[in-house]
C-alpha cells in the first residue's frame, strides 16, 4: 500500500480546484514509501502523483532524529535504523540533495523535483542545553556547503538553509550570518516549536528575521497555530508549518470564523452531542462544497462512526483558510488591508496568503507564506490593525499573554491603537485587565494589584 502523495481521502484534482499551489512533501516517509527508485522510475513525484504545481521537500533529518530513538548523529550524517527491516542507514548531506550509488537509497530531493529544497541540518530539541547545542550549529554550516556543493540543479531548485543555535542569540548570530553569506534562495528557522517558552520562542524568531534579507522568504520551521503565526508575522516571518488544519479534522473539527456555540473559539467540534439534530451547514457564510451540500447533523453522524467525515472537515478547512489566503492576498496588494482586517478578521485567526501542504506519510498538515514579500512595504499599518482586530477576539477579556506584549512591542505594532481593541466592558475585573505602558505596549496586571 503507498503511502504517499495525497491527503486522506483528497485527490490532488481537488487540491487543485480549491486553489491549493504547492505540497511540501516528507522526504523521509517518502523514501521508506513507496522507495525513491519506484518514483523515479515513474518519473518523479510531480508525475507520480498528478501534480502540476509546485512542490517542496524536506531533507528527512528531523524525522529520523525525532520519531527514531537509535538515529546516531556524527560529522558524516545520521546513522539509523531502518523501521522497515531494522536495517543500519546512513543519511548525509549529499545524500539528502542528490542520489549516490551506494547505502540506502533515499528518495532525494533533486531526482524528487521538487522546487524548494530544504538542507540537511543537524536538528536539536530547544529544551537541550550544554556544548550540543553549539555543536549542531557549527555542524549544521558545515553541512550547508556540502549540500551546495552537492546541489545538482540550482537553476530550477532553490535550496534553503536552516538556521540553528537553540535558545542561545550569539549561537543564533553565527548561524545567521553564516547562512546568509552563502547568499541563499531563502531561509528555514529550525530548532523551535519543540517545548520552549514562549518568551524565548518569539525571541529567538525576531533575533532571526531581524538579521535575514528582508527580500529571501523567512520560514519558522513547525509552527502553526493562530497566535504564534500572527506573533511571527508581525516579526517578519513569511512561511510556516504545521499539522493543525487537518489533524483537527481527522479529530473532527471544523474551523469557522465565528463562535458559533459551545464557546469553542474558531471552530466546530462535530463530535459534540449538540451537533447531532443541527440542520445548518458547517458556516454559513462558507461557499466549499461541504458546507453546500452537507448539514452538521450529517457530519457529525459521519465523524462518529464513518471515516468520510474526516474527509469532508478536510476539504472545508482546506477551501476555508485557501480563501482566507486569497482574500488576504488580494486586500494587501489593492492596498485595502486595513479595511478588510476590520471587517473580516476580527473573527479568525491565522495569516495565509499562499497554502503549502505538507505531507508526512499519508498525513499533511499546512504551511502558509501569508505576505510573501508583499507585506514588507505595508507591515506595520496594516498588520496593526489586524493584530488589533485578532487579539480583541481571541483574548475578549483583555488577558493577552505577556510575551505576546513584549513580541509585540519589539515589532514595533501598537496594539492600543486601533479599534479600541479592549473595551473596559469586557476586561474581567476579579481576573486580568490591561494597562498601556508609556511605549504602547499592553502590561498585563492583576486587577487586585491597581
Amino acid at each position: 500500500m503507498i503511502f504517499t502523495g495525497t491527503i486522506k481521502g483528497l485527490r490532488t484534482s481537488q487540491l487543485e480546484d480549491i486553489g491549493c499551489q504547492i505540497i511540501l512533501g516528507n522526504t523521509y516517509h517518502l523514501a521508506l514509501r513507496p522507495t525513491s527508485e519506484l518514483i523515479d522510475e515513474l518519473g518523479g513525484l510531480h508525475k507520480f502523483m498528478n501534480w502540476p504545481r509546485w512542490l517542496l521537500t524536506d531533507s528527512g533529518g528531523f524525522q529520523m532524529v525525532s520519531l527514531l530513538h537509535l538515529a546516531d548523529i556524527t560529522e558524516q550524517g545520521v546513522t539509523f535504523q531502518s523501521p522497515v527491516d531494522g536495517k543500519p542507514m546512513l543519511l548525509t548531506p549529499e545524500e539528502s540533495i542528490q542520489i549516490q550509488p551506494h547505502g540506502f537509497p533515499l528518495l532525494l530531493q533533486n531526482r524528487i523535483g521538487a522546487d524548494i529544497i530544504m538542507a540537511l541540518d543537524d536538528v536539536v530539541k530547544t529544551t537541550i542545553t550544554g556544548p550540543r547545542i553549539e555543536e549542531a550549529m557549527y555542524r549544521t554550516l558545515r553541512w550547508i556547503d556540502r549540500c551546495i556543493a552537492a546541489h545538482e540543479r540550482p537553476h530550477d531548485q532553490n535550496l534553503f538553509g536552516i538556521v540553528q543555535g537553540g535558545l542561545d542569540p550569539v549561537l543564533r548570530d553565527i548561524c545567521v550570518k553564516g547562512l546568509v553569506d552563502r547568499k541563499l534562495p531563502g531561509y528555514a528557522i529550525g530548532g523551535l516549536a519543540g517545548g520552549e517558552d514562549k518568551d524565548s520562542f518569539w525571541r529567538v524568531v525576531a533575533q532571526c528575521t531581524a538579521a535575514l534579507p528582508v527580500d529571501k522568504l523567512r520560514y519558522v520551521m513547525g509552527v502553526g497555530y493562530p497566535l504564534d503565526i500572527v506573533v511571527c508575522s508581525a516579526l517578519g516571518a513569511d512561511m510556516y508549518d504545521c499539522v493543525y488544519p487537518t489533524r483537527t479534522a481527522r479529530f473532527g473539527t471544523a474551523l469557522v470564523p465565528e463562535v458559533f456555540i459551545l464557546d469553542f473559539a474558531w471552530v466546530l467540534k462535530l463530535k459534540h452531542q449538540a451537533m447531532a439534530d443541527d440542520t445548518q451547514p458547517i458556516d454559513p457564510t462558507c461557499e466549499c462544497m461541504v458546507c453546500k451540500n452537507y448539514s452538521r447533523a450529517y457530519i457529525h453522524c459521519l465523524v462518529t462512526k464513518d471515516a468520510m467525515g474526516s474527509q469532508l472537515l478536510s476539504y472545508h478547512n482546506l477551501f476555508y483558510m485557501l480563501k482566507l489566503s486569497r482574500d488576504l492576498h488580494s486586500s494587501i496588494v489593492n492596498g485595502q488591508f486595513p479595511e478588510y482586517a476590520f471587517v473580516h478578521l476580527r473573527n479568525f485567526a491565522f495569516i495565509f496568503s499562499w497554502v503549502v501542504l505538507y505531507m508526512i506519510s499519508n498525513v499533511f498538515s499546512l504551511c502558509c507564506l501569508p505576505f510573501g514579500l508583499v507585506h514588507i512595504t505595508c507591515h506595520f499599518f496594516c498588520l496593526t490593525r489586524f493584530v488589533c482586530n485578532f487579539l480583541q477576539k481571541m483574548f475578549p477579556k483583555g488577558d493577552v499573554p505577556q510575551w505576546v506584549c513584549n513580541a509585540m512591542e519589539v515589532a514595533g505594532i501598537d496594539i492600543t491603537s486601533c479599534c479600541s481593541p479592549f473595551p473596559l466592558s469586557l476586561i474581567d475585573p476579579q481576573a486580568r485587565t490591561v494597562k498601556f505602558s508609556r511605549k504602547n505596549s499592553i502590561k498585563m496586571v492583576n486587577a487586585k494589584d491597581q
